[in-house]
């Protein structure tokens, strides 16, 4: 008969320290090569994947019937397991996974590349809106949030596990890219509702308040804009994401 792991109730615990340092410093994950996930969503979207847990997390509150299968098991005190938590209810479980391997740069899939785009919950709305809208791989230039980083993995929602990604991502390759970049505009460039999108491509979404960077500019084949009829001077970046993907992979489908 398995015995149950132990429930920590200290907070010097070594496992719990690092576990907590992974779930709230946005730069542990490089440093442990692992990844915090918090939540049944976020972990069953990993298992779709084929992604094995290290480590399953609970609270001791956690009915055993939700308890998912892990090659190990930690369970904390409900006071420390909140202690962790980003959420406003605490989801009572979560997995410790190991960092992807670095992927492989596929010169013709269809791509998104973020510069400089800092807002950790943009980010992670771009990824879904990637993951949704049929784009395979995402270049996260270097200045962006790192794509691993904590909030940005909550607000993916389980996007990063379907795409190919590349974290603080150097400038040159984009030379490595055979798809056409298609650079976002706030007040330049044809209007998206009468652009004529290539398929395959790569969608430059650019820093919230400077845009796309003269050195990015420099190397997109097509510049677009979204026509605001109401009048506002430029919209969030993960919403600007979310209307041009969608019209690319509108036009792709014919």
């Amino acid at each position: 008969m398995t015995s149950l792991p132990a429930v920590v109730h200290s907070a010097a615990n070594a496992q719990y320290k690092a576990l907590r340092q992974l779930a709230q410093d946005t730069t542990a994950w490089r440093r442990q090569g692992r990844v915090w996930l918090e939540g049944d969503h976020l972990c069953r979207a990993a298992l779709a994947r084929g992604i094995e847990p290290l480590t399953a997390v609970y609270a001791e509150s956690c009915p055993d019937g939700q308890r998912l299968p892990a090659p190990s098991t930690l369970v904390l005190a409900d006071p420390l397991f909140a202690s962790l938590s980003a959420l406003e209810s605490p989801a009572r479980m979560g997995f410790v996974v190991a960092v992807p391997l670095p992927a492989v740069l596929q010169p013709d899939a269809p791509t998104v590349v973020l510069d400089r785009v800092q807002d950790a919950g943009n980010v992670g709305a771009i990824l879904r809106s990637a993951a949704a809208f049929g784009f395979r791989q995402v270049v996260s230039l270097k200045g962006s949030a790192a794509l691993w980083a904590p909030k940005v993995v909550r607000a993916g929602m389980g996007a990063h596990f379907g795409l190919a990604l590349f974290d603080a991502a150097e400038l040159a390759l984009l030379d490595d890219l055979r798809v056409p970049l298609l650079s976002t505009s706030s007040h330049q460039g044809e209007f998206l509702h009468r652009a004529r999108l290539p398929w395959p491509c790569a969608w430059v979404l650019g820093h919230e308040g400077q845009g796309v960077s003269a050195d990015v500019e420099r190397r997109a084949a097509v510049r677009v804009r979204i026509a605001q009829p109401g009048g506002e001077e430029s919209l969030n970046v993960a919403a600007a994401a979310a209307i041009c993907l969608h019209a690319s992979a509108a036009a792709a489908a014919g």
